[in-house]
C-alpha cells in the first residue's frame, strides 16, 4: 500500500496569493493530484481560532468540487485542550459534506494531553481511538473502492 504525506508547511508558501489552480506551481498540483485520486484520505488540521487552519482551507479550495465524491476520508484534529474536539463534526465533517466524500463514522482528536513532545504517548488511550476508527472505518473504505461514483454527478 502506498501513502503519501502532504505537509501544508511546505506547500504553503506556493499557494500565497494565488487564486486560480491553473496558476499553482507543478508540486502543488501533484499534491491535489494526489489528494484527489487517493484511495483514502486522511485529512488532519491542527484547531486555529476554533476551526480549521486558514492554509488548511485554502488548499482544499483548489480541490476541484466533484474530485472526492464517494471518496472515504477519516477527519482528525489536534489542539492544545479537549475544549475543541467538536471541531471534527462541525467543521471538518461540513467540509467533506460538501465534497459529498465519505466521511468515516469516527474521527480522532488529539489534545497536547496525548503527546510526549510532538509524539504520541505510547499505551495512551489516543491508540485506542485510532484503532477503534480504522476498524469502523475500514468496511466503509473497501466498499468505497468497488462503487463507482454515479454518472449522475455533474457540474450541474
Amino acid at each position: 500500500m502506498d501513502s503519501r504525506l502532504i505537509e501544508l508547511t511546505e506547500l504553503g508558501p506556493s499557494l500565497a496569493g494565488v487564486l486560480h489552480r491553473e496558476d499553482l506551481p507543478p508540486h502543488v498540483e501533484e499534491a491535489l493530484v494526489d489528494i484527489e485520486t487517493a484511495d483514502l484520505l486522511v485529512a488532519a488540521s491542527p484547531v486555529y481560532r476554533a476551526s480549521f487552519t486558514g492554509l488548511f482551507k485554502h488548499l482544499f479550495d483548489f480541490v476541484g468540487q466533484y474530485a472526492l465524491v464517494g471518496q472515504p476520508v477519516l477527519v482528525a484534529a489536534t489542539s492544545g485542550g479537549e475544549r475543541h474536539a467538536l471541531i471534527i463534526e462541525h467543521q471538518l465533517r461540513p467540509l467533506f459534506g460538501f465534497f459529498q466524500s465519505l466521511t468515516l463514522p469516527l474521527g480522532v482528536y488529539a489534545s497536547t494531553t496525548d503527546f510526549d513532545g510532538h509524539r504520541l504517548r505510547d499505551g495512551g488511550s489516543i491508540h485506542q481511538r485510532i484503532d477503534q476508527a480504522v476498524t469502523r472505518g475500514l468496511p466503509l473504505v473497501e466498499q468505497a473502492a468497488r462503487q463507482r461514483v454515479s454518472p449522475h454527478v455533474s457540474t450541474w
